[in-house]
């Protein structure tokens, strides 16, 4: 029995399939005389993972490890998620929208504000959670580096 996490699933397999390699990137699975289609998008063999697309579909490939039970054991499988203060333009610049609302809850990744600065517009996304306390600007201000722009609780 072999243990995979298979699209951020946990998955047991017992075998009952058979790849045929084409080349280093493409190949063949055969399960119950159905024949998919595969290539390896990326791999990341030190981390016992790759990325496949098999019959045009993206998936997300990573054989489970000795050690792998005792780290989520412990809780070092969860990414650890920065709790926001405030953020500080981190260049002059003119502010060109404003993607939040006040009381509005943040996500990593979440975009806050676009702000522009030698002839390129940046959008500022948030690197951890938090929700919004004060937004100390409005669209059309020049900010320098440094100024707060947001303030979260």
């Amino acid at each position: 029995m072999n243990n995979w996490i298979f699209d951020g699933k946990d998955v047991a397999t017992a075998g009952g399939a058979a790849i045929t390699w084409h080349d280093h990137r493409f190949f063949d699975i055969t399960h119950n005389g159905v024949v998919f289609h595969g290539e390896i998008m990326k791999d990341d063999s030190e981390n016992r993972a790759l990325t496949v697309k098999i019959n045009h579909r993206v998936f997300q490939v990573k054989r489970k490890g000795e050690l792998d039970e005792i780290i989520a054991s412990l809780g070092f499988d969860k990414p650890k998620i920065r709790k926001l203060k405030e953020l500080a333009a981190p260049m002059p610049g003119r502010v060109t929208s404003i993607h939040i609302e006040l009381g509005q809850a943040i996500q990593p990744g979440d975009a806050i504000l676009s702000l522009e600065a030698m002839k390129m517009e940046n959008v500022l996304k948030a690197e951890g959670i938090g929700v919004v306390s004060a937004i100390n600007i409005q669209q059309g201000d020049v900010v320098e580096k440094g100024s707060v722009l947001v303030s979260f609780e």
